[in-house]
């Protein structure tokens, strides 16, 4: 699904000579390229504050903490995610409430937000899933009118846009991965808390190291989560790369769709009021099992994400027994994803396509 060792090859001697400069200096946590990413990924998202911690989950959990969620609150969010969104909220504490989510867009459902909505509800948690922004105007409009915080789940949205403004650079705080499959991407895990709330900022400083802002003075109990100086060091080297990589899988993305337009599949589609990135290039197919099997066939990868909603996982199946998301059912049972990473071959494009096209016909 990616080809990192392509990725790799035309940065190499700017990443290695990166990692060697790190490695050499001796300061390997919380040093000059850490703070020098914080900066430029700031920049980029244009926010005030970026932040980096230990992981894309870790992220979730801090920001959700920053902005004021603790234990018996509610966290309205959707269950076509990584379980690594709902972790988060479990971390704390907190209850997920599933709101179900939009049919063309896989994202939640602004519709189905309000009336989930309990005097619990201390945080709502949009993901803009498969590197496709939520509806954000629609979304920021319940929060503001409930005052309830918006903290963007944006791991898989790196430099995707809803109107002017960049993911993760909208609600009360916005979170990332830097998992290597990510469109920017770490030699491991990596991640970031993006906000332009000084006070989110602060708290998120303090709980990502040990609820410490003065050496040794703990002013609260927080966690060890910190991206370490080599991971900083190459990020800096790939976000100069951040938007040809996107565009990469645009392109890719749009030859795709031009190939299954008449395909028995149901392609993804670009928001009118913004840009995917296309993290994942996602269709739907009702002969998705035939579909993976040609492709396997065929010397090709492809994947599900996610074939089993989180309220139907099973560390939580039982408490949400009686919830019922069928949009959110309906497309796990039938999403699949193609391969999408910018360092794949045209010919290779065209010949995943076809594949899916003769497979994907009714027999």
């Amino acid at each position: 699904m990616v080809d990192l060792k392509a990725q790799y090859a035309p940065i190499q001697d700017e990443i290695e000579a990166a990692v060697l400069e790190v490695l050499r200096s001796g300061w390997y946590v919380m040093g000059p390229h850490h703070e020098a990413f914080e900066k430029e990924a700031a920049a980029y998202v244009g926010v005030e504050h970026a932040l980096g911690v230990a992981s894309g989950t870790d992220a979730l959990h801090l920001a959700l903490r920053a902005a004021g969620v603790g234990r018996g609150d509610e966290v309205v969010t959707t269950a076509f995610t990584f379980v690594g969104t709902v972790e988060a909220i479990l971390y704390i504490g907190a209850k997920p409430v599933f709101a179900d989510i939009d049919p063309e867009t896989y994202n939640v459902d602004p519709s189905m937000i309000e009336p989930v909505l309990t005097s619990k509800t201390k945080a709502i948690l949009p993901v803009h899933l498969f590197g496709r922004p939520a509806d954000m105007d629609a979304i920021m409009a319940i929060g503001k009118a409930h005052g309830i915080p918006i903290v963007e789940d944006a791991a898989q949205s790196i430099g995707a846009r809803w109107g002017d403004a960049m993911t993760g650079g909208i609600g009360r705080a916005g979170c990332f991965s830097f998992y290597p499959t990510k469109n920017l991407n770490a030699a491991g895990d990596g991640g970031m808390i993006t906000t332009n709330s000084d006070e989110v900022a602060e708290r998120v400083r303090s709980l990502r190291n040990h609820g410490s802002r003065r050496r040794y003075h703990h002013d609260e109990v927080g966690y060890n989560s910190r991206l370490d100086e080599v991971q900083a060091a190459i990020l800096r080297v790939k976000l100069k790369h951040v938007e040809a990589y996107n565009e990469g899988r645009r392109r890719i993305a749009r030859r795709y769709s031009e190939l299954l337009a008449d395909a028995d599949v149901v392609t993804p589609t670009e928001p009118g009021h913004g840009n995917h990135v296309f993290h994942q290039y996602t269709i739907l197919s009702e002969r998705r099992d035939a579909v993976m099997a040609a492709l396997k066939e065929a010397g090709s990868s492809s994947g599900i994400y996610y074939p089993i909603p989180l309220h139907r996982q099973a560390f939580c199946a039982e408490e949400y027994a009686d919830v019922t998301l069928p949009v959110t059912e309906r497309v796990a049972a039938s999403c699949m994803s193609l391969p999408v990473h910018p360092e794949l071959a045209a010919e290779d494009v065209d010949r995943i396509a076809a594949v899916v096209a003769e497979s994907a016909v009714a027999v």
